[in-house]
């Protein structure tokens, strides 16, 4: 079973920063005042606002960012700015004995796909792939932040994850499987493999999705993972939306899950609200879950974090 992070409550202390592409001052202003007032402290990484090219800080930097975080015994959750690119930059550069023996919230998507999952695999800490920094505004719908806080917050188990209203999570390649989930951000992981972080499948449930890729594009990883066993080796499929993903040589992303995803016959789940979509399911990478697309359920099995 993988380690636990302490529940948030209002009053902690929340660590910012940025460990991919850099973020306007402004945008991160917005989201440190957000969170203060919803009742936390927030305390900024040495080089939150910082800027070199197409991200913010050396990895070095930005990896020593994310450690102060863990050293810090005020900080109880750490949040980055953004993804961008980069973050796998800075996992050569991390702690992982340390982080291990500090458990602290981490949550993020896109870019930070790559690091909630090697906390995972190699500090064995459930992390999150939900809100960043620059969700925390008052725009943002509140089933985003109530999905946030249903998985940092609160000690209820089971938990089922539900699409918002009007948005049916759809069952597509029947069967009934329990394991660990991992996976987010296609490229993300992808661009990992044949590393010594390269993400675990084996038992898994794996998620998928992705962001402003040409279908070809996305047929490529997709083959990439088939081609490295990725996919022979996952329990099960949960694949969240395709944002802003535009059709190629007349096939698009629902063509792409009939024809290449629903024939290797692993149970399967698509139309996830995760990611870069207006709506954000809060999933735990690492907690064990139950998919079962008999009854068209995703269900946390475990809780998320500890009191």
């Amino acid at each position: 079973m993988a380690t636990r992070p302490q529940i948030l409550r209002p009053g902690d202390t929340i660590g910012v920063v940025t460990l991919g592409s850099p973020l306007s001052s402004y945008t991160i202003n917005i989201g440190i005042e957000t969170l203060r007032n919803m009742g936390f402290n927030v305390v900024s990484g040495d080089y939150l606002y910082s800027h070199n090219g197409y991200v913010a800080a050396t990895a070095q930097q930005r990896a020593s960012d994310l450690m102060e975080m863990f050293r810090n015994s005020n900080v109880r959750a750490i949040i980055p700015s953004r993804g961008g690119v980069g973050v796998a930059g800075i996992i050569p550069y991390l702690d992982y004995d340390f982080i291990a023996k500090n458990p602290k919230i981490v949550t993020g998507y896109s870019d930070m796909t790559i690091l909630l999952n090697v906390l995972y695999e190699k500090s064995n800490l459930i992390t999150f792939h939900s809100l960043l920094l620059i969700d925390f505004k008052p725009s943002t719908p509140e089933y985003n932040i109530s999905q946030f806080f249903d998985a940092t917050s609160s000690l209820t188990a089971p938990r089922k994850l539900e699409n918002p209203p009007g948005m049916p999570l759809i069952s597509r390649v029947a069967g009934n499987v329990t394991g660990v989930i991992v996976g987010g951000n296609l490229t993300s992981f992808v661009d990992n493999l044949g590393t010594s972080f390269e993400i675990d499948t084996k038992g898994k449930i794996l998620l998928i999705e992705e962001v402003s890729e040409p279908i070809n594009r996305v047929y490529r990883y997709i083959n990439h993972l088939i081609l490295a066993g990725k996919l022979e080796d996952c329990a099960g499929i949960i694949m969240g939306q395709c944002t802003n993903c535009k059709s190629s040589y007349g096939k698009s992303y629902e063509d792409l899950i009939n024809e290449v995803i629903v024939p290797l016959n692993k149970p399967l789940m698509t139309n996830l609200a995760s990611g870069h979509g207006i709506y954000k399911m809060a999933i735990p990478i690492g907690a064990r879950a139950n998919l079962n697309t008999y009854n068209n359920t995703l269900t946390i099995l475990e809780p998320t974090v500890r009191a």
